[in-house]
C-alpha cells in the first residue's frame, strides 16, 4: 500500500512506532501531535487515510474527525482508542470513520483496518468511474432529447441528470457502508438500514431508467380515435390496490356520455399514471388525519369535442414557489425518491395533443391536476 498518510497522536513514542510500521508498508508518513497542526498537514498534503487518537487535550478526536469529513469527505479516518473508550469509538462510526482500533495497536488490526480502507478508496474511485460513464451516457441521451424538444439548455439539462446520477450512487454507497458495518458489528438495526438505503436507491435507478426511456419515446406518439376514459380505467385498476395499501381512497369519476377522441393513449395512460402515483406518494407524506386520504381521477367531455381529465388529492398541497417549478426539467418534491422526469414527460406529451396542463394547490389543502386535450379541427 501506497500514499501519503497521516498519525495524529499527543504521544510521542506512539506517533514513532506506528510510523515505523506505516512506512515498513510503503506508506509516505506524516505526524502531528494535535488536531490544529493535523488540519494543516491535511491541507497540504491532503492524505487519503488518517489515524487519530479519540482523546487529545484541546479538539479531541470526534471533533477532528467531523472536522476532517466536512472538508475533505473523501479521507479514510481511522480512530485510535483505549479500552474504556469503546463508547467514543462507537460514536464516531455515526460520524463516518472508517474504522477503530484499540491501543496497544496489534499489528493484524492495523492490517484489517488499513485493508478496509484501501477497499472504500477503491470502491469509491470505481463508483467515481462508472458515475462518470453514465454521466457520459445521460449526456448523450440529453443531447438527442434536447434536439427532439428544441431545448437551448443543453448544460442544465445534463447537469440535472448527472445530479440525480450522482444522489443516487452516493446513496448506494452510504448504503454499503452501513451495511457492511452492521455484518461486521452484528448489528440487526445497521443491516436493515444500510439494506433499505440499498433497496430504495436500486428503486429509484429503476424509476430513472423508466423515466428516460418514456421520454425518449414521447416523440413517437401514435394517435388514433378511442374511447378517453380507457387510459383513466387502466389506470385506475392498477394503482386502486396501492392507493388502499397507504389508507387512500382511489375514485375514478367518468361521465355518463364519453364521445371517442383522437389521442395516443398510451402516452394520456402515462400521463395520468404520473400524476396518481405523484397524488399517492403526496398523501403518504401527509400527516394522517381524522378522515381516509382522497384521490379523484375523473374525465369529462369539453365543449369543443375534447376531453378533460382532472386528479385531485385531499394531501399536503404545496405553496406558489413550488408550483411555479412544477413543470421544470428535474425538479421534484420527492427529494430523493425523485427523478424530475415524470412531470416534464406529462407536460411534453399533453403539448404534443396541443392540449394544456395546469395545477391548482394550497397548502394543505391538496392538489388539483387539469388536462385538457382539444377536440379533432376538421
Amino acid at each position: 500500500m501506497t500514499g501519503n498518510i497521516l498519525i495524529v497522536d499527543d504521544e510521542a513514542g506512539i506517533r514513532k512506532v506506528l510510523g515505523i510500521s506505516l512506512a515498513d508498508l510503503g506508506y509516505t508518513v506524516h505526524a502531528a501531535e494535535n488536531a490544529a497542526t493535523a488540519l494543516t498537514i491535511i491541507a497540504a498534503v491532503r492524505p487519503s487515510i488518517t489515524l487519530t487518537d479519540i482523546k487529545m487535550p484541546g479538539m479531541d478526536g470526534i471533533e477532528l474527525l467531523r472536522a476532517i469529513k466536512d472538508r475533505y469527505p473523501d479521507t479514510e479516518v481511522i480512530m485510535l482508542t483505549g479500552h474504556g473508550d469503546m463508547d467514543l469509538a462507537i460514536e464516531s462510526l455515526k460520524f463516518q470513520a472508517t474504522d477503530f482500533i484499540t491501543k496497544p495497536i496489534s499489528e493484524d488490526a492495523l492490517t484489517v483496518a488499513l485493508k478496509r480502507a484501501g477497499e472504500r478508496i477503491e470502491m469509491r474511485r470505481q463508483l467515481r468511474a462508472y458515475t462518470e460513464n453514465l454521466e457520459h451516457l445521460v449526456e448523450e441521451k440529453s443531447r438527442q432529447l434536447i434536439e427532439a424538444e428544441r431545448l437551448a439548455a443543453v448544460g442544465e439539462t445534463v447537469a440535472g441528470l448527472s445530479h440525480t446520477i450522482k444522489n443516487i450512487t452516493g446513496g448506494l454507497d452510504g448504503g454499503l457502508f452501513v451495511l457492511g458495518k452492521g455484518i461486521e458489528l452484528e448489528d440487526a438495526a445497521y443491516v436493515k438500514q444500510g439494506w433499505e438505503l440499498v433497496r430504495g436507491n436500486v428503486d429509484r435507478i429503476k424509476t430513472l431508467s423508466l423515466d428516460l426511456l418514456n421520454f425518449a419515446k414521447s416523440d413517437r406518439l401514435e394517435y388514433r380515435q378511442v374511447n378517453p376514459e380507457q387510459p383513466a380505467r387502466e389506470v385506475f385498476d392498477l394503482m386502486r390496490s396501492r392507493a388502499q395499501d397507504h389508507g387512500m381512497d382511489l375514485i375514478l369519476d367518468i361521465a355518463a356520455v364519453m364521445v371517442p377522441a383522437q389521442m395516443d393513449p398510451e402516452g394520456i395512460y402515462q400521463c395520468l399514471l404520473n400524476l396518481v402515483t405523484n397524488a399517492i406518494d403526496a398523501c403518504v407524506d401527509t400527516e394522517p388525519g381524522d378522515e381516509a386520504q382522497r384521490i379523484i381521477l375523473s374525465v369529462r367531455p369539453i365543449e369543443d369535442g375534447g376531453v378533460c381529465y382532472q386528479v385531485a388529492d385531499t394531501c399536503c398541497g404545496m405553496d406558489e414557489r413550488t408550483k411555479a417549478r412544477l413543470f421544470q426539467r428535474f425538479f421534484t418534491t420527492k427529494g430523493e425518491r425523485g427523478t424530475g422526469i415524470g412531470l416534464m414527460l406529462t407536460r411534453t406529451i399533453v403539448h404534443r395533443h396541443n392540449g394544456t396542463i395546469d395545477v391548482t394547490s394550497q397548502p394543505g389543502k391538496g392538489a388539483c391536476f387539469t388536462i385538457n386535450l382539444p377536440g379533432q379541427k376538421t
